[in-house]
């Protein structure tokens, strides 16, 4: 098994991407931290995963998941950033300053403090960070500035940290969705998943098992040599 005796950190966990990266992880004999800022359990089917509350935003959350990794397991040796929200169709005259605040705090600063506490850990011994970004941190669409900010971030936090911790044998990707079938998705105005649809060459959503594969490989250790990535797994949409 891929993963086996690891121990991954998985955000954003409850559903869609981040339980479907979760329960690949265990799959492939890892022992998993899943965690997300929904209070009730979800309802995993591996017993390797266990599930605790957080808030990717706030530095203490990270610093106590951090007390206790180094407490039950000694060590961290995946970070996968998956916690994610998503805005409404807001341009630049029309995005309102608490939203954009709210999608900044978790999309990139809770990124910046997940590698943060993970590196922190990872120093010395090494390990493997993936980012969840999307396609809308590689190519640009109408509205959405917040979410496309934050995106791109991703992708830039990931490619630093990947070059400044490479010597240090701790590798960092970062994964870009296009359209998946996840509640996030499907909770989009009809208009803009048909328009996204209509341009993805292979003419459907993906499936967050689909996104949890090329996770799961850029955790391995087969992918070894493989740093500062920025993987589309979007039906050949930013391909175009």
């Amino acid at each position: 098994m891929r993963l086996s005796n690891k121990v991954p950190v998985v955000t954003g966990a409850h559903r869609g991407i981040g339980f479907a990266i979760a329960e690949a992880s265990a799959r492939e004999g890892a022992t998993v931290v899943a965690a997300d800022i929904i209070s009730q359990t979800p309802a995993f089917t591996s017993p390797r995963i266990t599930y605790l509350t957080m808030d990717v935003a706030r530095a203490i959350d990270w610093e106590t998941l951090g007390a206790r990794l180094r407490k039950d397991h000694g060590r961290i040796d995946i970070l996968v950033n998956a916690a994610g929200v998503t805005s409404g169709t807001a341009a630049v005259h029309e995005v309102k300053l608490p939203d954009w605040d709210h999608i900044i705090a978790v999309n990139q600063t809770g990124v910046m403090l997940g590698m943060q506490m993970a590196i922190g850990m990872m120093l010395g011994r090494g390990g493997s960070i993936v980012n969840i970004a999307s396609i809308w941190g590689l190519v640009g669409a109408p509205g959405q500035i917040a979410y496309h900010a934050s995106k791109a971030a991703v992708m830039g936090m990931s490619r630093n940290a990947a070059i400044t911790y490479a010597k240090q044998g701790i590798r960092v990707n970062s994964v870009h969705p296009g359209l998946i079938g996840t509640e996030m998705v499907r909770a989009l105005e009809p208009d803009r998943i048909a328009d996204t649809l209509g341009m993805t060459p292979v003419q459907r959503m993906g499936t967050p098992d689909e996104v949890a594969a090329g996770v799961v490989f850029l955790a391995s250790d087969e992918a070894s040599f493989i740093t500062g990535v920025a993987l589309p797994i979007d039906g050949g949409y930013t391909a175009q």
